[in-house]
């Protein structure tokens, strides 16, 4: 079934190429951004005008076409601006080429710039040149898509119609630049390390499989950056960091989604305390970067990243909440306490217990910032334990809004208690969980020539995007997320 629409746009880009025009030109002319000329002449009083010429380009986004006299809105990336265009100033063949323009057209014009008598700044146009020919029309008449399959799967049809969502996508990477550039200015070394590896480790997730034809030998998608940047430490480079992205073949929510991006960050000669310190300095600088200020509005509540933030212990919130006792987190003791109050417990490992406990009665009540310490050394597989408790380690997570925004430990560096903790968790693996850990031997072998004690943090730069930009959803802050084929819906 033919478009109608397109097909007529379609014979206007053939007419253009009989009569010599080129609808698709390579070269641009010189040209001032929208945004300067806003800013330029922002004080020009109405039915004022300039004695300047200027040139502009962008996209025809509206038209309001009345015999000889046309106004066209034209848009940038840095803005948009009304181009006012005439049969006396144009010419009439100049003219008619301009009404045949369509919404959604590329255009580059030149005149002198006005305010109307209702105070919109304007281009008078004295030239126009076409740039571009849109075959199709913008999306709804550019009153914007509203269907999230329809806006995810066409960005760039949501970019040009939700301005919201553009304006969003631009705060992720100020924000992203003002992490990257703290970093560098404290002395930390930007670093890349392998997305394909040959064992998935630093964390616990079920990771996506590919096959290398040449070495003939099956790969992992990188669950984390850890355990390569922990080599590094080991090799000398004491501050570095990896902002790139992680892959975990795992289910989707308004809060996960199996391509992400992570910053992990280490430093030698510092523990969890100082990765704390980091955090309140890092997110804060990429907050006031992109939004001018630290507090944030989302699903409702005010939420305010002055630091500091507080420290609640893990296990002490689990006990407060659920009215289980899990300062001895044996199975029995766990077990026969979640029977008396009729919580069903998922599975049979303590670990998996304690981590649904926290997620059910807990992490949804925590809103404002906060860091969550001291984890059951079952749930942290690469942390150091606590000199004055060995069954728990030293780490935090930072929760805001309810979500993960940061986990973080005081690095495991004794490659003995390393070994029996991967060791432990390949017998968790042969019991049927496939998330748990693997035993990394070259990163053994690096560990045992020694790594300095160290502080190692990962901060989900999604996560934070979202309470930046106060979307609920991470698949609007991710340019692209993975969809469904539409021949498998």
């Amino acid at each position: 079934m033919t478009d109608p629409l397109f097909e007529a746009r379609a014979a206007k880009r053939r007419e253009l190429l009989t009569s010599g025009l080129d609808p698709y030109p390579a070269r641009v002319p010189s040209h001032t951004p929208i945004a300067v000329l806003l800013a330029e002449y922002a004080e020009l009083d109405a039915e004022s005008r300039s004695t300047d010429r200027y040139s502009a380009v962008g996209r025809v986004t509206g038209a309001r076409k009345m015999g000889k006299a046309a106004f066209f809105d034209l848009r940038d990336g840095t803005g948009k601006i009304q181009v006012h265009a005439t049969l006396d100033g144009l010419g009439e063949e100049a003219f008619a080429a301009f009404l045949e323009s369509d919404i959604g057209d590329f255009l580059a014009v030149s005149g002198d710039v006005f305010r109307t008598k209702r105070g919109e700044l304007s281009i008078g146009a004295d030239e126009v040149r076409l740039l571009s020919k849109a075959l199709r029309p913008l999306p709804e008449k550019w009153h914007g898509l509203k269907d999230p399959e329809l806006r995810h799967r066409h960005r760039s049809l949501d970019l040009i119609s939700n301005s919201e969502i553009r304006d969003g996508f631009v705060k992720r990477s100020k924000m992203i630049a003002a992490i990257r550039r703290t970093l560098d200015e404290a002395g930390f070394l930007e670093v890349e390390t392998p997305v394909l590896q040959p064992i998935p480790g630093g964390a616990n997730a079920r990771p996506f499989i590919t096959h290398h034809n040449a070495l003939d030998m099956d790969l992992y998608m990188r669950i984390a950056l850890e355990l390569y940047l922990k080599r590094l430490l080991i090799g000398g480079l004491d501050r570095v960091y990896e902002i790139g992205k992680c892959f975990r073949n795992e289910g989707v929510s308004t809060e996960h989604f199996p391509e992400f991006t992570m910053l992990e960050v280490y430093q030698a000669y510092t523990d969890y305390h100082g990765m704390m310190e980091l955090a309140e300095t890092l997110i804060p600088a990429g907050l006031m970067a992109a939004r001018g200020s630290l507090t944030v509005e989302f699903k409702g509540v005010s939420i305010d990243f002055t630091p500091p933030w507080p420290r609640r212990s893990m296990l002490e919130l689990i006990t407060q909440a659920s009215g289980i006792d899990i300062s001895d987190p044996s199975a029995v003791s766990i077990r026969r306490q979640a029977d008396e109050k009729g919580i069903r417990l998922p599975g049979n490992q303590v670990a998996a217990w304690i981590d649904f406990l926290f997620e059910t009665y807990v992490e949804p009540d925590l809103l404002q910032p906060t860091f969550i310490v001291d984890y059951p050394v079952a749930l942290s597989p690469l942390a150091k334990r606590k000199a004055d408790d060995e069954r728990v380690v030293e780490r935090f997570e930072l929760f805001a809004a309810g979500m993960e925004i940061a986990n973080a430990f005081s690095e495991l560096n004794d490659p003995i208690d390393q070994r029996d903790r991967f060791l432990e968790q390949e017998q968790l693996r042969a019991a049927g969980d496939d998330e748990a850990q693997r035993v990394d031997e070259d990163f053994l072998f690096a560990m045992e020539h020694g790594m300095p004690p160290a502080g190692g943090m990962g901060i989900g730069i999604d996560r934070l995007a979202m309470l930046c930009t106060g979307q609920e959803s991470i698949r609007d802050v991710i340019l692209f997320p993975t969809l469904r084929r539409k021949d498998d819906e």
